[in-house]
């Protein structure tokens, strides 16, 4: 990072980083929930689940929106110095970050099993189905701006959150910038001819 460039990481691909890993470990959680009946009995388990996964789905789902678009909004151009992170290691980065985070939730879950069943497994893949959610969102809003949108690196370490305090604006690119499309997943390669 030479004459003042920054690490520049997309937002959407931090975003959608915690999609699958709480996706995967509710829906695991769930399963393992229901092989014990717990207090309330695996039917009234499995029904307030499904409601608290779509409370999460909703709630992640549309936490912070305004922070993020107005963020958006008032994105400067990232400078020809910046560094633009591989998708790749933005996922990697952020999970490493909250490997614990993630363990402990999924420990949770299954520990809430012995009360209502498979209820904290699905609110974990709430939250997981929210993120992906949010990253689409992002997606349409970077499409809608024809510009992909970036916060720093060093703003996201310690919470790794793409809309936090610490994060003051977002820095943007053109459309076919870095290696991952609108919203955060990977950039489909052309098509041979």
């Amino acid at each position: 990072m030479t004459r003042g460039g920054q690490g520049l990481a997309r937002v959407a691909v931090v975003v959608r980083a915690g999609a699958a890993p709480l996706w995967w470990l509710g829906v695991l959680a769930a399963g393992i929930g229901l092989l014990a009946p717990g207090l309330t009995g695996r039917r009234v388990g499995v029904l307030a689940g499904a409601a608290l996964f779509i409370l999460a789905a909703a709630a992640v789902a549309w936490s912070r929106s305004k922070r993020y678009a107005a963020l958006a909004a008032s994105a400067s151009r990232a400078g020809k110095h910046d560094v633009l992170q591989d998708r790749a290691v933005t996922v990697r980065n952020w999970r490493r970050s909250q490997r614990w985070w993630l363990l402990l939730a999924f420990l949770a879950a299954l520990g809430s099993a012995f009360a209502v069943p498979a209820a904290g497994g699905l609110l974990l893949a709430g939250c997981g189905a929210g993120l992906w959610l949010k990253s689409a969102w992002l997606g349409r809003l970077e499409r809608d701006g024809e510009a992909l949108l970036w916060v720093r690196v060093d703003w996201l370490r310690g919470a790794g959150h793409p809309a936090g305090s610490r994060v003051k604006t977002y820095r943007s690119t053109g459309i076919a910038a870095g290696d991952a499309a609108p919203g955060g997943a990977r950039r489909k390669s052309p098509a041979l001819v």
